[in-house]
């Protein structure tokens, strides 16, 4: 395999399990659903607009980066809005090298212009097999409920998943600033999902501590964690410099859990302060099942490959590595078990396989 430049790192075969669809937008999209839904935008020019979103998210707060997906969702309110998106994304995924991924939004937030939830989710989800019938990329779709919503709209968010399981939706999510919203709020949406059998992530750690992620895990069930930086409060050191997990740390890397890591966006949101202090590689070499994600590629400015460069370039990432993620996270989707190891072994071993081949060619 080349030198792992970002030329390089694209040319990888990716996973992608944490990407909020109305924050991966292309600016000149935007632009052009603005137009039609007559939103107001600072400028009409695409590479200016894309530094305005990310001028906007980058100001170290969870609740300033979120004030962007305003724009964003006023400009997915009508079936077509909503198809050509979720299309687009599969297509710029597909460009980047991205063999599987799981896109997640809040249905409720798109029914502004008069689609019901319904309308919403098959807009969506016609999209999303377009861009699979046009790319082979792998796709499911996660269904949001927000913290800072009622808990009813949070257990009609989950009946709308699990009412859409056959049809590609593939799990329920718990999203939004954690201050003040614990998920425990929520109970009745993940009890229900549980008693469905039906995959449960939830945003935690990210702008609360390990109480946060404590009660994702053990009250409402969850599967997986989104960002989960703060378990690093969950790992001390003692007295001879030795590492010491705690009870949840242990329980989160004894079980396998997965760990939807998001690097930049970590940054610009505030959970950490810098990249230099992020906790991926603590969590990499203490082999914790770690995914690296893009959150929002608009807001963030960022794509799956940079994200990865970042891993490469901070934390020793190697070729190896790159293939360790990527079937680490396909083990971690939540499409179905003969569907995950077809993407491992037809997609991800095979591409790897071909670029160290085609490395060796004279």
């Amino acid at each position: 395999m080349s030198p792992l430049d970002l030329a390089a790192i694209r040319r990888t075969p990716k996973v992608l399990l944490h990407e909020h669809l109305d924050g991966g937008l292309r600016p000149a999209t935007v632009i052009e659903l603005a137009r039609e839904r007559r939103v107001t935008l600072p400028t009409d020019d695409p590479d200016a607009l894309g530094e305005w979103f990310f001028r906007g998210a980058d100001r170290g707060n969870l609740a300033l980066y979120l004030e962007g997906f305003g724009t964003t969702i006023q400009c997915m309110q009508t079936r077509g809005a909503l198809h050509r998106v979720a299309l687009e994304a599969i297509l710029d995924l597909h460009e980047d090298g991205v063999v599987y991924a799981e896109l997640r939004f809040a249905p409720f937030f798109h029914t502004e212009g008069g689609l019901t939830l319904e309308e919403v989710m098959d807009a969506v989800l016609a999209g999303l097999r377009e861009g699979e019938e046009r790319t082979g990329v792998k796709w499911g779709l996660i269904v949001c409920a927000l913290r800072n919503f009622p808990p009813t709209s949070s257990l009609e968010m989950a009946e709308l998943a699990v009412a859409y399981r056959d049809r590609g939706a593939v799990a329920f999510d718990l999203a939004g600033d954690e201050h003040g919203h614990p998920p425990k709020r929520h109970l009745e949406a993940f009890q229900y999902c549980l008693r469905q059998c039906f995959p449960i992530t939830i945003h935690a750690g990210e702008a609360f501590g390990k109480e946060s992620i404590w009660q994702a895990l053990q009250i409402c069930g969850a599967q997986r964690i989104g960002h989960c930086t703060r378990l690093t409060e969950d790992i001390l050191r003692d007295d001879n410099g030795e590492l010491r997990y705690g009870p949840l740390a242990d329980w989160i890397r004894d079980r396998r859990i997965p760990l939807e890591m998001c690097l930049s966006s970590n940054v610009h949101t505030g959970a950490v302060t810098r990249l230099d202090d992020h906790p991926f590689g603590l969590f990499l070499a203490q082999k914790f099942r770690v995914t690296i994600n893009t959150d929002n590629r608009l807001m963030s400015k960022t794509t799956l490959s940079r994200e990865l460069e970042i891993a490469v370039t901070r934390y020793g990432l190697d070729e190896a590595g790159l293939e360790r993620l990527a079937v680490n996270a396909m083990k971690s989707a939540f499409i179905h078990y003969d569907a995950r190891c077809a993407v491992i072994y037809d997609r991800i071993k095979a591409g790897f396989r071909a670029i160290r081949e085609g490395a060796r060619q004279p």
